[in-house]
């Protein structure tokens, strides 16, 4: 009974779904049905809508390809009449431009450069369209007119505007003082800034468009000159200055020295004149004619007496007749360095300006060109120094290689400057300096070499040596001239080694220099120490020739020690200053002996012992009176003589005169005691003529004429 209910309810449940569905399949069908109806109808309209697109099209497609070809008509009058007045323009281009060019570029360098660019424009176009035609000549005419106006509006301001750099610019720009803490860098304006623009831009235009080049010679040419003319007048300057002040030096470098007054001034070219003024007199072409005698220099420690001095005196007037010419000297000496150094300076100046100016691959070049005159100028008067020299030391005058010296040394330190400016220039261009300088060495080697000889060989003449025994003029010149070698060791030890061949010399060269300076110092000495042996046998007075060798050996001595000398000495030599020391001693030695033959009264030899009180014979009181008599008369005798011979040297002096007081006096007193109370003349006062304190006082004037 259940079960048919649920059938029932099931079979009712499924008829309504059922029903439902009918009802949405009908509205389905009734949509469709519209749907058919509203697409028959868009499709229509869109039919409709096409025809008519189809037609309008078939209208406007006509008229828009009509109004193209006429846009395209217009273009083309339009380009056509552009062209026209193109072309129209060049025909009127020389008319136009006649009076700028004409003109010239000065002082409206855009302006004309303008022109210059539509005159090119307009040779081009009758080249390339109209070559027959009378126009493209002038154009061209017109051209080269414009292109030489320019040329020589380069050549115009660049010689306006040049103009030598003044020597006292020159002065600090090579820094006058070496030993001032700061240098304020100094800059050169060869041009000014507004003009220098203009000649870079005329530059710029005739290389690309002017393709000449004969614009590059006129600025070497230009600036060549301005740089010749700079160095000439820093040379004029010095000699202008020099004559009045003594040294030159620039504003800014004095007023720098005025704030630091505790520097020193820099070492000058003239610390060689003493020396050449006495190794003038030693030549054998001196002022008058023939070697000076006693002409010794001073040093500390000697003590001269008024004779000596007057010997002294005597010298310094000499010197004064050459006083002038060594002024001159040292001028040319000091202004030749300096303008070594402003050649550089001025001349990397100059390259960084030309480089502005002139293109990259005609700098070196024209740099070379540049610099020509000046270098050459230089390196003649370098080598005019060098010939002067040969001249001299051909004349023995070894006081003209002092001139060289300061030049090479500052030559080979300047050097390395030189090759940086002097990088890409020609091989004989940077050969110049080099050449000067091998020059320089082998001449001052050969006078260096000639001088040791000339000292070895100095004749010994009679008139040549000093009545005095003092220093011998040949002593003084040798130790001068060696003196002078230390400020210039590098540069001296560079000659001597120039001339070697050895394998050592490319190695340890510096010291390898010192040793051949050490081994030519001792070799000068020793043919100095030579000649003086030699010279003192012209004295018949060995004591004499002593008190010479003695003056000189010392002289020597105290030279060496007072200088730097004595380190180069030693450098070959260890035991030089003993061994001077031991000759020194040797001829103190030599001269005591000359006091021999008076002491020789003084001894007993020969005589009797003799008892006081007890009656003399006959021949012993003359034994005693001969001791008196031989005695005075030697004392006076040797006093009279030695009198007047000098020792310069205060303490070896005072030295000398103690030690022979003390020999002489002694043995007196011990003489006048022995013969005191015994009677042996009736006239004692005749031979006992002197007290011991009045022999003291005899031996104190010895080498003193003033006495």
């Amino acid at each position: 009974m259940i079960l048919n209910q649920d059938a029932a309810a099931r079979k009712s449940e499924i008829e309504e779904k059922l029903k439902q569905e009918q009802e949405t399949l009908s509205f389905i069908r009734e949509n469709l049905e519209k749907s058919d109806q509203l697409t028959k109808g868009m499709v229509s309209i869109l039919s409709s809508f096409e025809s008519r697109l189809m037609q309008l099209e078939n209208s406007i497609i006509p008229v828009h390809k009509q109004t193209e070809n006429l846009q395209r008509l217009q273009d083309n009058v339009e380009k056509t009449l552009y062209s026209l007045d193109h072309v129209i323009s060049y025909y009127h281009v020389a008319k136009e431009t006649d009076k700028i060019i004409r003109e010239g570029p000065t002082g409206r360098l855009e302006e004309y450069l303008f022109c210059i660019a539509r005159i090119q424009k307009a040779v081009d176009f009758f080249q390339d369209n109209n070559p027959d035609s009378p126009d493209l000549n002038t154009v061209k005419a017109r051209f080269e007119k414009g292109k030489e106006l320019l040329e020589a509006e380069f050549r115009s301001l660049l010689a306006r505007y040049s103009k030598p750099v003044p020597p006292i610019l020159i002065l600090d720009l090579i820094g006058g003082d070496d030993d001032l803490e700061t240098q304020e860098e100094v800059t050169l304006e060869h041009l000014p800034e507004a003009v220098l623009q203009d000649i870079i831009c005329i530059s710029g235009w005739l290389v690309e468009y002017g393709r000449n080049q004969d614009f590059m010679n006129v600025y070497f040419q230009i600036r060549s000159n301005q740089l010749d003319r700079s160095i000439k007048g820093l040379k004029e300057h010095f000699r202008k200055s020099s004559s009045s002040s003594g040294a030159v030096y620039s504003p800014a470098v004095q007023n720098k020295r005025k704030e630091t007054p505790t520097k020193k001034p820099p070492k000058r070219p003239g610390t060689i004149r003493k020396a050449q003024n006495l190794l003038k007199q030693y030549s054998q072409h001196g002022l008058d004619g023939k070697r000076g005698v006693s002409n010794f220099t001073p040093i500390e420690g000697y003590d001269y007496d008024p004779r000596v001095k007057h010997l002294a005196d005597g010298q310094s007037e000499k010197h004064g007749a050459f006083a002038g010419k060594d002024d001159v000297l040292d001028i040319e000496i000091d202004s030749y360095i300096h303008c070594i150094s402003a050649f550089v300076k001025l001349a990397q100046s100059e390259y960084q300006l030309l480089t502005e100016i002139i293109p990259e691959h005609h700098q070196k070049k024209t740099f070379d060109s540049l610099i020509q005159e000046a270098l050459d100028s230089l390196m003649l008067e370098g080598e005019n120094i060098v010939s002067a020299a040969r001249r001299a030391i051909a004349r023995h005058d070894y006081s003209a290689v002092l001139a060289i010296f300061p030049i090479l040394k500052h030559l080979k330190q300047t050097k390395p400057e030189f090759d940086q400016v002097l990088q890409g220039t020609a091989a004989s261009t940077k050969n110049k300096l080099p050449t000067l300088i091998t020059s320089m060495e082998t001449t001052g080697a050969k006078a260096l070499e000639e001088f040791a000889d000339s000292i070895k060989n100095d004749p010994d003449k009679e008139y040549n040596m000093p009545k005095d025994g003092t220093v011998h003029e040949l002593t003084s010149n040798a130790i001068l001239f060696l003196q002078q070698l230390l400020d210039f060791q590098e540069t001296a030890g560079a000659m001597l080694a120039s001339q070697e061949t050895s394998s050592s010399a490319n190695s340890y060269s510096s010291e390898f220099s010192r040793k051949l300076l050490s081994t030519y110092i001792c070799k000068v000495l020793g043919n100095l120490q030579l000649n003086l042996l030699s010279k003192s046998k012209v004295y018949e007075d060995t004591a004499l020739s002593a008190i010479f060798l003695h003056n000189n050996y010392n002289y020597i001595l105290k030279s060496l020690q007072k200088s730097e000398l004595i380190q180069l000495v030693s450098v070959t030599q260890k035991k030089a200053e003993s061994s001077y020391r031991e000759l020194i001693e040797q001829q103190i030695q030599t001269y005591q002996r000359s006091w021999f033959k008076v002491i020789e009264y003084l001894t007993d030899r020969n005589m009797p012992v003799f008892q006081p009180g007890v009656k003399l014979k006959d021949k012993e009181r003359q034994m005693i009176k001969d001791k008196f008599k031989g005695f005075n008369d030697g004392l006076e005798e040797l006093c009279k003589i030695q009198k007047v011979w000098a020792i310069p040297d205060k303490e070896q002096r005072d030295a000398i005169r103690q030690a022979q007081k003390k020999i002489v006096t002694e043995a007196y007193r011990a003489f006048l005691q022995r013969f005191a109370n015994i009677s042996f003349t009736k006239n004692p006062e005749k031979y006992h003529k002197y007290k011991p304190e009045q022999v003291e006082d005899m031996i104190e004037k010895l080498f003193d004429t003033s006495a």
